[in-house]
């Protein structure tokens, strides 16, 4: 029996060690918004964020995680009350077919608290100073996750609008202009 803290509620399941806890999430759970894109960490489709942290849920496992915060989509937001990130994406039209768009959003908050708490990426000019949201930065942090449909531009634009609103816990952010 596994214990898992999902958007905030204790979950036990009963699964294979070697279970993925992106299939715990989906096939154990429920939780069906990760989506298992190619099951090798390179779409990002089943990101989640783990303690604040975004990974690919496809390379680890279940048990790995055990007393850890786990966020879906599903614990972003919901119906009528949507989180600043999404009602961004759908202002922006930042989805084509919807695939990749939860993972995309699930990275995006992941990405602006650590462009938050500092971290440079290979985009930024100068590493000692605070990163800035400019289209070449979130467009090199967001590399990991992909979109077949080619919706970047509009990707892109929906989550430098929406960072100041999901960065106001983190004022240390900057949207370039």
């Amino acid at each position: 029996m596994v214990r898992l803290n999902v958007n905030g509620e204790v979950r036990e399941v009963e699964l294979d060690i070697r279970t993925s806890l992106l299939d715990a999430l989906r096939e154990h759970i429920g939780l069906t918004g990760s989506k298992k894109g190619c099951d090798h960490g390179q779409c990002g489709a089943c990101t989640v964020l783990v303690n604040g942290r975004r990974i690919n849920s496809c390379l680890t496992l279940a048990v790995m995680h055990e007393g850890d915060e786990i966020t879906t989509i599903e614990g972003l937001g919901r119906p009528g009350k949507l989180h600043p990130m999404q009602e961004a994406f759908l202002e922006h039209d930042g989805y084509q077919c919807g695939y990749c768009t939860p993972g995309q959003i699930v990275s995006a908050v992941g990405m602006i608290g650590e462009v938050a708490e500092g971290w440079p990426s290979h985009a930024s000019a100068d590493l000692s100073a605070t990163p800035t949201l400019s289209e070449a930065e979130v467009s090199e942090r967001m590399s990991g996750n992909l979109c077949r449909c080619s919706a970047y531009p509009n990707i892109v634009n929906a989550i430098r609008e929406a960072a100041p609103a999901v960065q106001t816990a983190k004022p240390d952010a900057k949207v370039a202009a």
